[in-house]
């Protein structure tokens, strides 16, 4: 029988990971962040994209709960008419 290989590199996993970005937008994010606080472009980053999901987040939750009003209705029916969907 053979014998398992004590290999914990494998096992551990790492909390971040890596995204690239033009060089000319990590340019603006760094003169927008300077004098903001944030230590490093990639924490402004991770706060951007964290305040822009739970803003999506919190829009596809209410629009889930509301119905379309009558007048959305018309105006969806018409659009995919006018598309040729309908």
């Amino acid at each position: 029988m053979a014998k398992e290989k004590n290999d914990t590199s494998k096992k551990t996993k790492s909390s971040f990971t890596s995204i690239t970005i033009p060089f000319p937008l990590a340019g603006k994010i760094k003169a927008r962040i300077e004098g903001s606080g944030f230590t490093s472009l990639s924490s402004y980053v991770t706060f951007v994209l964290r305040e822009i999901l739970g803003q999506v987040d919190d829009e596809t939750k209410k629009a889930e709960k509301k119905p379309l009003s009558t007048i959305e209705k018309e105006a969806l029916f018409d659009r995919l008419k006018n598309l040729g969907y309908i």
